[in-house]
Order: structure tokens, then sequence, then C-alpha cells
């Protein structure tokens, strides 16, 4: 049994080394490979030159046309009050909006039609009596022409000043009776009232502030690097002004709601801001306050915040690419181009404007050409790289999310 024992596990071990050394024998020869390098996978746009607007984007509070504080030309208590002459009470041209007791001026416009009445009873009498010496003076055959004072001229003169005199207070006792009745100056709105009826006005007194409700304006301020794109309304001295600036389009936002006004920049005011360098535009938007084409738009109030987007300069020929192509030298920006043969060319591009995330490019490009679009930390003049274009990544991935699962590419397509 020993002997057994000891034999077995030697016979294992020749065996396992025999077939140690078999499978040594029949292995494949190893086939040695030289290493590579992966060029640089990067994303390429073809580019192509189109027509663009440069619009001008800006801020500004709606304000109104004019802005008018009431006050009371003459004395008197509040008898009546229009409804309409309410904190945000809108109100015609030509409305009477408050009325004063007018017994007091009605009573002075009689008075004074009677001294005006008598005022011109004694110019007629200067006049009778001055006929009266020039008479009894040629009757008397004196020689010469008589003076002044015989044919009465200082008394005929003093009769005609009273007379205008008295006319002059008929005529401020009626002014001040029709100033009983505060009219409006414009159609518009009240924007805070501060009497009531009943209440005694002294001549002065601040009756409430309107203002007109026919347009609004809005001052947007814009950099002054963002001028040239716009073609302004400029005023010189002794010159008309040009009758329409560039169309804008506002916005102002109502709880969840968005809503748009159509305007138009009227006019630039005189100066730049000496610290902002900004200069402010003034837009007009009419009927402010008219709901338009759209019955749930809110009325553009004073004070509301809108955002406008004004219409530039057209400009033809121009490449857009994505800002992130652009690769700063100084003043100056590069791009990077990949050529036919999937190599890197730097090239220098005049940029015209920086957009939010675009970049518009005036010259340094051919359409056609493609441009790197992904970010390289190291690149170097005739770089080889790999290259996938963006339109294409994008419509295959479009196509991808609208297939179903049975139809949809598999990610080597896309790639591919």
């Amino acid at each position: 049994m020993s002997l057994k024992k000891l034999i077995v596990p030697i016979v294992i071990v020749l065996l396992a080394a025999f077939a140690t050394r078999a499978l040594v024998k029949s292995r494949p020869e190893v086939e040695t490979r030289e290493s590579t390098t992966l060029a640089p996978l990067v994303r390429v746009t073809e580019v192509s030159r189109q027509d663009l607007t440069f619009n001008v984007s800006a801020q500004g509070t709606v304000l109104p046309r004019t802005e008018t504080t009431l006050v009371a030309q003459v004395a008197g208590e509040i008898i009546s009050i229009s409804r309409n002459f309410e904190t945000g009470g809108f109100f015609k041209k030509g409305e009477v909006l408050v009325t004063l007791d007018p017994r007091d001026y009605k009573v002075a416009v009689r008075r004074t039609r009677a001294q005006v009445a008598q005022a011109e009873l004694a110019l007629v009498q200067q006049e009778a009596e001055a006929e009266v010496a020039i008479e009894e003076w040629s009757e008397l055959g004196e020689e010469g022409d008589p003076s002044a004072l015989v044919m009465r001229q200082p008394q005929l003169a003093q009769a005609r000043a009273g007379l205008e005199a008295t006319k002059a207070e008929l005529e401020k006792a009626e002014l001040d009776l029709e100033r009983a009745k505060f009219r409006a100056p414009f159609d518009g709105r009240v924007r805070s009232k501060r009497v009531g009826r009943g209440q005694f006005l002294t001549k002065g007194a601040v009756l409430a502030t309107i203002h007109a409700i026919d347009y609004a304006e809005i001052r947007l301020p814009i950099p002054g690097d963002q001028l040239s794109y716009l073609d302004l309304p400029f005023t010189y001295r002794d010159a008309q002004r040009n009758a329409e600036g560039p169309k804008t389009q506002l916005w102002a936002s109502f709880g969840r709601d968005r809503h748009s006004w159509p305007g138009r920049i009227v006019r630039t005011e005189g100066e730049l801001d000496s610290r902002s360098r900004m200069m402010n535009l003034v837009a007009r938007v009419d009927d402010p306050y008219g709901a338009g084409g759209d019955p749930d738009r809110p009325p553009l109030a004073v004070g509301q915040f809108v955002e406008a987007e004004i219409e530039g300069r057209s400009v033809t020929d121009l490449i857009v690419l994505p800002r992130s192509s652009l690769r700063p030298t100084g003043d100056a920006y590069q791009v990077l181009v990949i050529d036919d043969d999937q190599r890197i060319r730097f090239r220098d591009v005049q940029v015209l404007r920086l957009q939010g995330e675009e970049a518009v490019i005036g010259q340094g490009l051919e359409g056609g050409e493609r441009v790197c679009v992904s970010p390289l930390d190291v690149a170097t003049e005739g770089m080889r790289v790999r290259t996938i274009d963006t339109a294409n990544a994008t419509e295959a991935r479009s196509q991808q999310e609208a297939a179903s699962p049975e139809e949809a590419p598999s990610p080597e397509e896309v790639q591919s």
C-alpha cells in the first residue's frame, strides 16, 4: 500500500510535465508590432457665408411722453370732481376734471362789465366835449391850429385808457371764471390725486399729477461700441431730424407670461455718459394702453421694466462661428483650419462682432473650409488630427433619437 501511494503522485507529476511541454511547443508565434499614436479627434464645422442683421439688445424703463402737475390758478371750494379723476383713471382732452365754486367769479364778471359800460360813457362824453371845444375855437376866429389842451386830447386819451383798463379787467374776470373749471390738456391718465370734494384750494395748490397716453417713451442705454451697428436719427444744428429711426421690439414679463410691443427709435440724447460710455436712445411705443391685436396683453404701464431688440444694419457675405473656435492672439484672433490632409493650419481672421456664444467673421475664411471647434491644449502648424463634422453628428443624433429602438443606428454608424 505504501509503494502504491508513492508511485501515483510521481505519475501525475510526470503527466503534467509532458502536457505543459506539449502546450508550449504548440503555441503560435507572437507577432511584434510597432507602437502607433492616434491623432487627436476634433469636431469641425464647415463654414458658409450668409447675410446678417446686427441687432442690438438693451433694457430700459417705460416713461410717459408728457407728465404734468395740475396747479390751481384761482382759489375756491371744490364743488364737483369727475369720476375719471382718480388715481389710474383715464380722461379725454378737454374733459372737466375739477370744478370750483364759480359764484364769486360770476359776480366779478358782472361788476367789471358795469365798469366797462361806465368807461364807454365817459369816453363818449369826452369826445362830445372835444367837438364842442373845436367849434368854439373856430367861432372865435383865432389864427393857427388849436392846442392839444383846447382840443381836449389829454382827456380823450385818459378816457380811452380807462376803457381799455376796464376791458382788461373784464377779460381777467372771465378768464378766472373759466379757470374755475380744470380741463384736461390732453388725453391722459391720473398718476396721483391730491384733492377731494369740499376742499378749499388756494392759488398755486397742486391738484394731481397726470401724464399723456398717446405714446410712451423708453430710454435705452447703448454702449458706444454698439452704436456703429445702428442707423440712428442723429440731429445736427440747423438740420431737419430724420423722420424715422430703426425698428424696435420690446418685451415685458407679467407673471409667467411674456408680451411684446412694436416700437421705433425716434431720437438720441445729446451726450455720452462720461462714466459708463453709453448713449441713451429713446424708443417710442404708440398707444401703450391699447389692447392692439392681443386682447390678453396688459397695458404697457409707466415704470414697467422692458427688454428691447433694436434692428441694426444688414451686412452681406459674413461667416458665423462658435465663439469657442477663436484663439486670442494679442489684439487679434486666430482659428484652426483643417485642410484636406487632415492637418491644422493657423488662420488670422477679422472678428466683426462677438454676440453671445457666436462670433461674426468678416475676412480670413472662405466658404467650404473646415474650422476646428474643439478645444485643443496643444496645437501646432501641420499637426494631423481626426475629425468629426458637427453638422453630420448632430443630424445623426437627431435621427437616432427619433427612430424606434429596432431602427435606431448603432454608435459605430453615427461615428462613421
